[in-house]
């Protein structure tokens, strides 16, 4: 199905005001929040800004073919003036996303659409739950932090470079479009706290949702704790979505469970604490576990997760529910998430012997603190061996609390450079150094700058049968130092500093360094 809607017509159905001679009959064909990549045919969304007006680039998108601009009264002079006809809104950044699923006629309606927001675990569940469906023949995509990803009915996977964990939204809408005309079945985005409060994943009722967990993080976006959960919770309504799998692990889980305005059914990994599926049993089994999980009215299922740990327990029992979500359950569904295999830069093993090496995402103290566990579990392990450091221009309240966490559970603490950004990376070094002092524990404290170098002593340091996790960045190719990201892939450092030989091509885009 072709896209397109009349000015008049889509002012009419998202409540705007249409200014400018003959606007009525202009034809919309796409959209954008970015006057650099408008096309012919696009309606330009300016919005406010929080250092400036979107309506300040709409001679730019005029020239690049704009058909119509979107605004507020802020912006509409700036717009008017460039002659482009103007759909004048209140709200303009909530109103782009009922604009976007409008011109694209709709596609989220076309496909079985599933959500995942959490703290921790969103693109662990997203892309388990795409490798199952493939697993099961069913055509499937994943948006998110590793980049968007689909296949069609035809078996031809497709990549497009996305850099946001949820896209703004008339992004989002152009791929669920590409996605069901290709003939995908389903589409799992990740749904972060900001896109609910920017309005990204507006216009999608998702047959399914669900909850991982909720730690400290983005405080520098989210006033609070209260605020944060309230992002995240505001996914669990009937205009977002249908139904919904909640973990209740945690205190934040257990307060969705009870307000949350749509069915929900609970899980957890407490053998003592109540919900649908419980997780009973975790036994260590290579590097992955073999799960028993009592379901409601008593019964146990086995169930495989293909890493380790109590969190991807959680997060295979998560895909499982949110399959049956779907319609997909029973023996072949579990098998599929037991294939489901790595998840890239999300525990992700790089070399077994002589030495352990893993790279892991973990970007927060509970993360972290969940990673260095599930490693030190793991049969056989003398040593752990942390490389990590924090993000610059983000809370900075959590890195004192990371720098701890790897000081109380970790033998070795090699801090160094994560993104820093238009930081000093001294500074965020600094902070971290101060909470992994602080901590009563025996670790070996090291500060390495250079994370190249950081990587190199992890690996010099290391003896036979000793782990080490190189925590942060996860799959990212890029590290941004000063506005400037520079090419650089924990996992082809760890690789070669172990002299370990690379995979076959992983099935998701690369990706620079997120903006989390």
């Amino acid at each position: 199905m072709s896209a397109g809607i009349e000015a008049a017509d889509l002012a009419a159905r998202i409540g705007a005001q249409l200014l400018g001679a003959d606007a009525a009959g202009a034809l919309l064909t796409g959209a954008s929040l970015d006057s650099r990549s408008v096309g012919p045919g696009d309606l330009y969304c300016a919005l406010p800004g929080s250092r400036v007006h979107g309506a300040a680039f709409a001679q730019q998108a005029a020239q690049a073919g704009a058909a119509a601009a979107l605004t507020d009264a802020a912006g509409a002079s700036l717009c008017t003036d460039t002659g482009l006809p103007v759909l004048l809104h209140e709200d303009p950044r909530r109103a782009s996303a009922e604009a976007a699923a409008l011109i694209h006629h709709r596609p989220a309606e076309r496909l079985r659409t599933v959500g995942v927001t959490g703290t921790n675990g969103k693109t662990s569940v997203t892309t388990m739950l795409r490798s199952a469906l493939l697993d099961l023949g069913v055509p499937t995509g994943v948006m998110g932090t590793s980049g968007t990803v689909f296949r069609g009915a035809d078996g031809t996977d497709h990549e497009i470079a996305t850099v946001r964990t949820t896209p703004e939204s008339p992004d989002v809408q152009a791929i669920l479009a590409q996605m069901a005309r290709a003939g995908t079945a389903v589409a799992a985005m990740e749904v972060s706290s900001h896109a609910m409060v920017l309005h990204r994943a507006d216009a999608i009722v998702f047959d399914a949702v669900c909850f991982t967990n909720l730690s400290q993080d983005h405080l520098d976006f989210h006033p609070t704790m209260e605020d944060y959960f309230a992002a995240k919770a505001s996914l669990f309504a009937p205009e977002h979505a249908r139904a919904g799998v909640v973990c209740v692990d945690d205190e934040w889980g257990r307060r969705l469970a009870q307000s949350a305005r749509i069915p929900v059914r609970t899980f957890t990994t407490d053998p003592a604490r109540e919900a649908d599926a419980v997780i009973t049993r975790i036994a260590p089994d290579g590097f992955g576990a073999d799960l028993r999980v009592r379901r409601t009215g008593g019964e146990e299922i086995s169930l495989r997760a293909p890493l380790p740990g109590t969190h991807y327990a959680a997060n295979a029992v998560a895909v499982m529910l949110l399959l049956e979500q779907i319609g997909h359950e029973g023996a072949a569904a579990r098998a599929a998430i037991a294939r489901a295999g790595s998840v890239p830069g999300r525990m992700e093993l790089i070399s077994q012997e002589p030495v352990l090496g893993v790279v892991d995402f973990s970007h927060t103290e509970d993360a972290l603190r969940k990673a260095l566990a599930t490693l030190r579990a793991v049969p056989s392990t003398r040593r752990l061996i942390v490389v990590m450091g924090a993000g610059g221009d983000r809370d900075r309240s959590k890195r004192p609390a990371m720098g701890r966490a790897a000081a109380e559970l970790a033998d070795v603490v090699i801090v160094t450079d994560d993104n820093p950004r238009s930081e000093d990376p001294a500074s965020i070094r600094a902070e971290v150094l101060q909470g992994a002092h602080a901590a009563a524990a025996a670790a070996e404290i090291h500060e390495v700058p250079g994370r190249s170098d950081a990587i190199a002593l992890a690996c010099a340091l290391a003896d036979e049968s000793d782990t080490i996790l190189v925590a942060g960045k996860g799959a990212e190719t890029g590290q941004d130092v000063g506005g400037t990201v520079l090419p650089f892939d924990d996992r082809e450092e760890l690789r070669r500093r172990l002299a370990v030989a690379p995979p076959a091509d992983s099935t998701l885009p690369p990706h620079p360094a997120e903006g989390r």
